[in-house]
C-alpha cells in the first residue's frame, strides 16, 4: 500500500487555465521527490541531501507547477522561448520552430538586445537561451533564412551575434549558411528545380523498351526516386497553414519539397498511361502483357512498402483512358 501511495503522489494533476495580457496557460501540478538531511543540525547547516550518505537522508514530496502556454499573441509566444529553454522544454521550441510560419514570419527575429536594466547575470544566462535557441533555427530550419538574393534576415540575423555574440557558435554557423547560399545562387542548380522538369523529361521511347525492364529492377528505382524526394521534405511545408497558400500566384514556388513528390507521382502515373496508349500499332493482348508488367511492378513496390509509387500506379490503371479498355482487361490473367 505504501508504494502505491508514493506512485500516486508522484503523478501529475490537471490543475486548469491561468489568463494573462495576451496569453492563456494550461496548468498541471506535479509531486517531486526530494532528499532533505535527516537531523536539523544538518538543514541548519545548509547540507544538500546528495551530499549526506545513505540513511542520513529522509525523502519528501514537493508539489511543483509547471505552466504550458496553450494560446497567446505573437510577442507572447516569442518571449515564451526563453522560458521554455530556462524549464528545459524543448518540445515547445521544436513546435515553435515548425509551426511559426502559419503566424509570422522571421521578421519576429527583431535582432535588438533590449533590458538595459537588467543585471549582469542576468544578461549572460538570456544570452544563452538566445544562442541556444538561434543555434537550434540555424541547424533545423536553415531553409527559412535561403531569401534570394540578398538574404536580409540572415545578414541582420549575423549583424546582431557579431555585436552580441562575437565568436559565438551561432555566429559561426550563420556566416557558414550566407557562404554556402551565396555559392548556391551564384551555381543557380538547386536539385528541386531540377526533379521539376523530370514531369515532362520522364517517357519511354516504346512499349517494347519497357517490357525489357525486369519489374522487380523498376519497382527498385521507383523507391530510390521516392526516397530521395521524401527524405528531402521539410516538416512545416505539410502544415495546412502553409499548403493551402499554394495556389496564390505568388506562392508558385511554395513548399518546393511538397510540390517534387507530387511532381514525381504525376510523372509516374502518366508514364503508365503513355506506355499502354503509346503503340497505336499493339494489339489487345499486347496492351494486356503491359497492364500485368505494371500489376506485378505495384506488387513488388508493395513489398519494398513504396506506397507512394504503388498509389501512382494503381491510380492510372483505374484512370478512364486504361479502365476503358474492356477487351484488353478482358485478357489480363
Amino acid at each position: 500500500m505504501k508504494l502505491l501511495w508514493r506512485a500516486k503522489m508522484s503523478s501529475i494533476q490537471d490543475w486548469g487555465e491561468e489568463i494573462e495580457e495576451g496569453a492563456v496557460y494550461h496548468v498541471t501540478l506535479k509531486r517531486v521527490q526530494i532528499q532533505q538531511a535527516a537531523n536539523k543540525g544538518a538543514r541548519w547547516l545548509g547540507v544538500e541531501g546528495d551530499q549526506l550518505p545513505p540513511g542520513h537522508t529522509v525523502s519528501q514530496y514537493e508539489t511543483c507547477k509547471i505552466r504550458t502556454i496553450k494560446a497567446g499573441t505573437l510577442e507572447k509566444l516569442v518571449e515564451n522561448l526563453l522560458t521554455a529553454f530556462g524549464d528545459n522544454d524543448f518540445t515547445y521550441i521544436s513546435i515553435f520552430l515548425s509551426t511559426y510560419r502559419g503566424y509570422g514570419n522571421l521578421e519576429i527575429l527583431n535582432c535588438e538586445e533590449d533590458g538595459s536594466q537588467n543585471s549582469t547575470e542576468t544578461k549572460t544566462v538570456l544570452r544563452n537561451a538566445i544562442a541556444s535557441i538561434l543555434r537550434a533555427w540555424l541547424d533545423q530550419c536553415s531553409e527559412d533564412f535561403q531569401e534570394a538574393p540578398h538574404f536580409l534576415c540572415l545578414r541582420k540575423l549575423l549583424d546582431y551575434l557579431t555585436r552580441i555574440m562575437p565568436g559565438s557558435d551561432p555566429e559561426r554557423r550563420a556566416q557558414q549558411l550566407l557562404e554556402q547560399f551565396q555559392k548556391q545562387e551564384v551555381v543557380n542548380n538547386s536539385e528541386i528545380h531540377d526533379i521539376f522538369a523530370t514531369e515532362e523529361e520522364t517517357e519511354i521511347s516504346g512499349s517494347e523498351e519497357f517490357s525489357s525492364f525486369p519489374e522487380d529492377l523498376v519497382a527498385e528505382q521507383l523507391t530510390y526516386m521516392d526516397a530521395t524526394l521524401f527524405k528531402k521534405v521539410v516538416p512545416h511545408h505539410c502544415l495546412g497553414c502553409i499548403w493551402s497558400q499554394r495556389d496564390k500566384k505568388e506562392n508558385k514556388h511554395l513548399a518546393p519539397t511538397i510540390r517534387a513528390t507530387i511532381a514525381q507521382f504525376n510523372a509516374v502515373t502518366k508514364c503508365v498511361i503513355r506506355t499502354i496508349l503509346n503503340g497505336k500499332e499493339l494489339k489487345t493482348h499486347q496492351r494486356a502483357k503491359i497492364i500485368e508488367k505494371w500489376i506485378n511492378i505495384a506488387h513488388e513496390c508493395r513489398i519494398l512498402k513504396n506506397f507512394s509509387s504503388l498509389r501512382a500506379i494503381v491510380s492510372a490503371l483505374q484512370s478512364n483512358s486504361i479502365y476503358r479498355l474492356k477487351k484488353s482487361w478482358a485478357c489480363v490473367a
